[in-house]
């Protein structure tokens, strides 16, 4: 009877001992797992330089790949430094990009330059909510060239009427800065009273009193 407890107990300890070590492994290679590196955000950006601070922006390549391109392009070029934000709506966007800005003696002309060819629209679903980047242009939807406008605050009456490219991913509070400066006032709305980036006209309609240039670098 002794020989045959013996033996149970024997045969207990070698069971314990097997079901134990599986988990001792498991352990082990837990303790050996590598931790999760943070994700990197993918494709270029661009990054809008100015005196309150900057502005980085990631593309939507996929979405308006020919707007993307054009915008990549004429900021390689310095086509962009030393423009000015040239128009400004609080609770609405801040409107640059023109090459007129460039020259403080030609405010009549704010709002009427580009780069001297048009890109044809790429409307999207993509909504314009707060820190959207998207095109300016003339009345036909085909005429966006340089200009381009960031919302600072939700304008759902632009979607599909404008094409959407990217998005602010840091320094939206500058925009915010920029786009509360003390301005010009002169009429710029649409027929239904909502504002619209679009060329000015004559006059340098909500034009900031206070010169805000930039610099756009692309980082790819």
């Amino acid at each position: 009877m002794q020989k045959r407890t013996g033996l149970m107990m024997l045969a207990a300890v070698l069971v314990g001992a097997v079901l134990s070590f599986p988990g001792a492994g498991l352990v082990a290679a837990a303790d050996k797992a590598p931790t999760p590196k943070a994700e990197t955000p993918k494709g270029p950006r661009a990054i809008i330089k100015t005196k309150f601070g900057d502005i980085e922006v990631k593309f939507y390549q996929d979405i308006a790949p020919k707007h993307v391109e054009n915008f990549m392009k004429l900021a390689k070029e310095g086509f962009y430094n030393g423009t000015i934000f040239h128009r400004v709506i609080p609770g609405f966007m801040i409107q640059g990009g023109d090459p007129n800005t460039k020259d403080s003696l030609k405010k009549d002309n704010y709002g009427q330059g580009g780069p001297g060819y048009t890109v044809k629209a790429e409307f999207s679903d993509i909504p314009h909510k707060r820190g959207i980047l998207s095109m300016a242009r003339a009345a036909d939807p085909d005429t966006a060239g340089s200009q381009f406008f960031i919302v600072v605050e939700e304008s759902r009456h632009l979607d599909r009427k404008y094409t959407a490219f990217g998005e602010v991913t840091k320094g939206i509070g500058v925009a915010d800065k920029i786009a509360n400066l003390p301005r010009v006032e002169c009429n710029t709305s649409d027929p239904k009273g909502l504002p619209v980036p679009t060329p000015a006209g004559k006059g340098p309609c909500q034009n900031p009193l206070e010169r805000v240039e930039m610099a756009v670098t692309i980082v790819e």
